[in-house]
């Protein structure tokens, strides 16, 4: 997706280089619809320039700082030799990251999106989120959790967070489920401790795998487990609410694991 509007004076720019001149060169701006910006000779580099093309090529991706902005002309004035080396890595990565969730959008959407619908969860994600990397990211760590406080349907939200997981390559994942455990045993708070003891796996987590059993509300208990994949973590989420459920049902108790807080517990 490409903005629009026009950059605003001082931000960092994404272009290809377009043309070659005496006088400087034109470059057409990524990140913009139908903008190209001029950075003149002194501009490029610096110091004295004998050849422009000794400094930069056609076709090459170039990071450049906007200087002015003359939008009754048509005319974007840049600075290529004002973006110092952390400046260019960092933009470029953001740059690239953008175009990664560029295209996650259009999986989770749907190839033949409209714009407005496209600019519409666009809208909605952004409001949570600085980037839609960012929100994709989230999402491939914490599934559904992530985009409870996004304005958008659960449709949706399942869509993204499918290709999120499908696609975005992140250090860890969150997953969340609930377990009752009950029991009428006059030690029942022992079959209780005992089942959550099973749950939390009694020492024998795999390595890499963070799992956490917590009090929600009697009497239900929240599993959360973070591991280096999806497919890990929910396989360790169902091991952890078996565990549990074995353990009281062999007390004379009962147990159920489900996905989602029960309602009127809220």
């Amino acid at each position: 997706m490409k903005y629009s509007g026009w950059p605003e004076p001082g931000e960092l720019v994404v272009g290809d280089v377009d043309e070659i001149a005496d006088f400087g060169v034109f470059v057409d701006l990524d990140e913009y619809e139908d903008k190209r910006g001029l950075c003149h000779i002194s501009e490029v580099a610096s110091g004295w320039i004998k050849n422009v093309r000794d400094h930069v090529r056609e076709g090459q991706t170039v990071v450049a700082k906007v200087l002015e902005i003359d939008e009754s002309a048509n005319q974007i004035d840049l600075s290529i030799k004002d973006v110092n080396e952390h400046q260019r890595k960092e933009t470029i990565q953001d740059w690239k990251n953008a175009q990664k969730a560029d295209n996650w959008m259009l999986i989770a959407l749907g190839e033949d999106v409209d714009d407005d619908r496209y600019t519409s969860v666009a809208n909605a994600l952004l409001v949570e989120y600085e980037s839609l990397y960012d929100a994709f990211e989230a999402a491939a760590i914490s599934g559904d959790e992530a985009l409870e406080d996004v304005d958008v349907d659960d449709d949706t939200v399942d869509a993204i967070v499918t290709a999120a997981r499908d696609n975005v390559s992140v250090p860890y994942v969150d997953v969340t489920g609930y377990v009752d455990l009950e029991s009428a045993a006059p030690d029942g708070v022992d079959d209780v401790r005992d089942a959550l003891a099973a749950a939390e796996g009694n020492g024998e987590i795999p390595d890499g795998v963070e799992l956490d059993v917590g009090y929600v509300g009697s009497p239900e208990y929240r599993i959360k487990v973070r591991a280096p994949n999806y497919k890990t973590a929910e396989a360790q989420l169902e091991s952890a609410a078996e565990r549990a459920r074995e353990s009281i049902e062999t007390a004379g108790g009962a147990g159920e694991f489900h996905r989602e807080r029960r309602e009127d517990d809220e």
